[in-house]
């Protein structure tokens, strides 16, 4: 196994210069999901992060079928249905999860016929439903770093909208916030998160990355503003954990990258100061043993 200094002298060699790509990628991506992850996380939009990662999965066949950008054609295919299901979602009579349910589970159909008739679909399609992060080529890594750069601007700038809007549709509605116009900017928003994370761990996996930080810095704070900053740190150290494992073991980048992640939720859910297994089996303990105050007049 790799010692951390031979993993760095790998990163600085010209010669396996993809690492060092692969690990910017990562580490982008991570941030991203996290800051995004926070506002999934908090509305209960888990289900939303893995349809969306099912939806872009055409725009990537079309894009690989034709030579094109992947980031892309997935972002295309992603919004598009983002919008659709926004829409339709308004006609009260289906409910929201139906119409996601619907959309995404036919748009990754589409991706796969379509995906069927490139040369060589076995390789392509483990590669899209696992990712390919070390075969990812320069345009790409600009891609994600710009895009990445732009999201995280908008969650920003919207940030307050976005938690008024998951704490109390209604209220927010009668503040004169524009609900309908703030859910498709979050479905977008998540849409091109996860186009930007499908090359680092694929469709199977980029649900983790988009929730299980968030999740983790759930467990360890109260406050949003300070769960925006741990998830995308936790993120980005997932990523690097990963990446260093599996180049030193030889073990798949993006599965590993996931187990490191839930590896640190694990922990946040046992050891966590105040929402951690431990910390809530010792509050029981403590209440059992303490005796209640009796009052004066009940001497």
């Amino acid at each position: 196994m790799l010692t951390p200094l031979d993993f760095l002298h790998d990163l600085v060699n010209p010669d396996l210069r993809f690492l060092a790509k692969a690990l910017v990628v990562a580490v982008a991506s991570s941030l991203v999901c996290g800051i995004v992850g926070s506002h999934v996380v908090l509305r209960g939009m888990a289900f939303i992060g893995d349809a969306v990662a099912h939806a872009v999965f055409p725009g990537l066949a079309v894009a690989f079928v034709l030579n094109g950008n992947l980031v892309l054609g997935g972002a295309i295919a992603g919004v598009i249905t983002s919008v659709l299901v926004a829409v339709i979602a308004q006609n009260r009579r289906l409910k929201e999860d139906s119409v996601i349910g619907i959309l995404f589970a036919a748009a990754f159909a589409l991706g796969i016929v379509v995906i069927s008739r490139a040369p060589g679909y076995a390789g392509s399609l483990q590669q899209f439903l696992f990712g390919s992060i070390t075969g990812i080529p320069d345009s790409d890594v600009v891609t994600v770093l710009v895009g990445g750069a732009a999201i995280v601007v908008v969650v920003l700038l919207l940030g307050k909208e976005f938690v008024a809007v998951g704490l109390d549709r209604e209220s927010a509605r009668a503040l004169g916030l524009r609900v309908f116009a703030l859910d498709l900017v979050l479905y977008v928003l998540v849409t091109l998160a996860v186009v930007l994370s499908v090359q680092t761990i694929g469709n199977v996996l980029v649900l983790a990355l988009l929730v299980t930080p968030a999740a983790t810095a759930r467990l360890l704070t109260d406050r949003l503003g300070v769960m925006m900053v741990v998830a995308p740190a936790l993120g980005s150290l997932s990523a690097l954990v990963g990446l260093y494992l599996s180049w030193s073991v030889d073990l798949p980048v993006g599965g590993t990258i996931v187990l490191v992640a839930t590896g640190f939720f694990v922990l946040a859910w046992l050891a966590s100061p105040r929402h951690g297994l431990v910390a809530k089996a010792r509050a029981r303990r403590t209440r059992r043993v303490v005796p209640p105050v009796r009052s004066a007049e009940s001497t």
